[in-house]
């Protein structure tokens, strides 16, 4: 028998419900879930022996905690069809703690090593979720910080925040420049509270889907252990 040791892990989620009539940001539909076939109704196709539901949602694709690809803000980008697999899972990640700040800064990236990686900015504005306070006001990242990101080889960048920008204007800068420069975005995220800031493996996987730019993911982190 092998004597090599092997390190534990465990994986945390991070990603909100999805349910009808969750408004994930205002002024776009929530998303209606139901059935299309119920269970009642496909007896009469499957007789007494076994009942089947076949789902259906009708949704923007805005909705829950999502990624953004390049395609969102550039109709020539990368869309979620086009990006591989190693852009979204088994990333190493490293998580910045500005807990209860609204303006996140350079300063809290300047001598944090992020190339390569998923860099998880947690707010702690997760805790306002599924409430009118989770729309104002909320953290966001400055366009400085976006560019030091991308300057600095950031592979990702994930929050637990409303949105990654400032929405008090109609200008989205962050967005721009990291989509811009092929770095994704992760955004409504919760549970970084649960994850050390480093020992930390991030995923985000959407459906392959050509021609839309945004969609909901079950984002989650390994969190390898000693």
């Amino acid at each position: 028998m092998s004597n090599k040791q092997f390190n534990a892990s465990r994986l945390i989620d991070l990603s909100h419900n999805i349910f009808d009539g969750l408004v994930t940001y205002k002024g776009l539909p929530a998303p209606i879930i139901c059935d299309y076939l119920s269970r009642e109704q496909s007896q009469k196709v499957y007789g007494d022996e076994y009942q089947v539901q076949i789902g259906k949602i009708e949704m923007v694709t805005n909705t829950g905690t999502y990624l953004d690809s390049p395609f969102h803000f550039d109709a020539q980008g990368n869309d979620l069809a086009d990006l591989t697999l190693d852009m979204l899972a088994d990333l190493p990640a490293v998580v910045i703690d500005v807990i209860d700040e609204i303006e996140v800064g350079v300063q809290h990236f300047n001598d944090v090593d992020v190339m390569g990686k998923a860099v998880l900015v947690k707010t702690n504005w997760s805790q306002h979720w599924n409430t009118e306070q989770y729309f104002e006001n909320h953290a966001y990242l400055t366009e400085e910080a976006a560019r030091l990101l991308v300057k600095r080889g950031a592979k990702l960048v994930g929050i637990d925040s409303h949105n990654i920008d400032d929405t008090r204007g109609k200008l989205r800068p962050v967005h721009k420049h990291l989509l811009g420069n092929n770095v994704l975005i992760c955004e409504h995220m919760t549970n970084l509270d649960k994850l050390p800031s480093t020992g930390v493996r991030f995923f985000a996987v959407p459906p392959k889907i050509t021609g839309v730019g945004t969609f909901p993911v079950r984002a989650f982190a390994q969190v390898i252990e000693d």
